[in-house]
């Protein structure tokens, strides 16, 4: 989904896909398969950031997480196996709607799932605050509306991890291949707050909207050190340099990201400081993985945590003397970012809030209101 043109292939041979902006072959595909008039993937009333949640309403095989592994694996038995092959899937889970198969949402309902972190920062929204009643921007949720809404994200997270052994079982899937050619990445494009802090959905530059998984695994012939975990700042840009040089492809100069490969062997290498976070309008950020820094594009407010003792970010350090020269050594590397962006969030060496930004038209660097 968020692809344009829909039906672009950009570089890939096939693709089906299920995008807001028009291409629709899960949607087809239910219509055709699925029961007469229930409404498609949205039957059960559970729509896209709603936090109301719902066990899915049809059979768990027309589930769209089960779809996309029954695509998948129809492309491996049709794929030309003499030459190499490169796949991607997405699922829309655990992305709401928040309406796992009755199985999985029972399990997370008779088990229980963890209370929202609220930070001592955080402000409880008021009465109508945060945009619609069930898909808000922020939210104070209670009761069986709060317990339904994480047991529908865990549900559906646990859905997913099921549905991929069918893709990494060595039966049926690649898992033959593991030790031998296939490498696999899995990871995520956002997070979700969920009710941390009284926010939810995404876009914020805080842990759970903002971190995202971030796993590989490759035939031992790589040298990856099993079971391991790189503690390096990295970002969705170093996937494909990481996967160029581990098949041997050069990696173009033009490319924003680096390859983990070094890393991911164990390798001392030189490595960026901190990572840029960005979603506008809602927050700028930039962390190291021990601190993070939050500025407000809108307000100009600022936030600083100490992710090595507060990895949960319940107490903003910003305010605190004994913590300016760090929260100055942040606001100054932002503000190093942003310097010679065309929407003028840098004036006379200092940050600039309430600048407009609709669009910046490519190579030109102009704005349009």
């Amino acid at each position: 989904m968020h692809q344009h043109p829909p039906r672009k292939r950009y570089g890939y041979d096939e693709m089906e896909t299920e995008c807001h902006t028009g291409a629709s072959d899960y949607s087809e595909w239910l219509a055709q398969v699925g029961p007469e008039d229930a409404g498609g993937w949205f039957g059960g009333g559970v729509m896209h950031n709603d936090y109301t949640a719902h066990p899915w309403p049809l059979d768990e095989h027309l589930h769209f997480t089960n779809w996309v592994l029954h695509r998948t694996l129809r492309f491996l038995e049709r794929r030309d196996p003499s030459c190499p092959y490169f796949l991607t899937m997405g699922f829309i889970a655990p992305h709401p709607p928040l309406q796992p198969p009755a199985v999985y949402f029972e399990r997370y309902l008779r088990t229980g799932v963890p209370e929202p972190v609220i930070g001592d920062w955080a402000e409880p929204p008021g009465f109508g605050e945060g945009g619609e009643h069930v898909a808000p921007n922020r939210v104070n949720l209670t009761g069986e509306a709060l317990v339904a809404a994480r047991a529908g994200y865990y549900g559906l997270i646990n859905h997913v991890d099921d549905q991929l052994r069918r893709l990494l079982n060595p039966v049926i899937g690649i898992g033959r291949d593991l030790k031998r050619d296939t490498i696999v990445v899995f990871t995520a494009d956002h997070g979700e707050m969920l009710g941390d802090h009284y926010m939810w959905r995404k876009s914020r530059a805080y842990e759970p909207s903002a971190r995202v998984p971030f796993i590989v695994r490759a035939p031992e012939h790589f040298g990856l050190q099993r079971a391991s975990t790189v503690d390096a700042p990295c970002t969705h840009a170093d996937i494909m340099p990481t996967l160029l040089e581990m098949a041997g492809v050069k990696v173009p100069d033009t490319c924003d990201g680096r390859s983990l490969l070094p890393l991911m062997r164990g390798e001392q290498v030189p490595w960026r400081d901190y990572v840029h976070i960005e979603h506008v309008p809602e927050h700028m950020g930039l962390t190291d993985g021990r601190e993070k820094y939050i500025w407000d594009p809108k307000t100009g407010a600022e936030q600083l945590f100490d992710l090595s003792e507060d990895p949960n970010e319940c107490h903003d350090l910003s305010a605190e003397q004994a913590h300016a020269e760090r929260l100055a050594l942040w606001r100054s590397r932002l503000i190093d970012e942003l310097r010679d962006r065309p929407e003028g969030f840098v004036a006379d060496g200092a940050l600039v809030a309430g600048r407009p930004w609709s669009s910046v038209i490519p190579g030109r660097g102009n704005l349009v209101e």
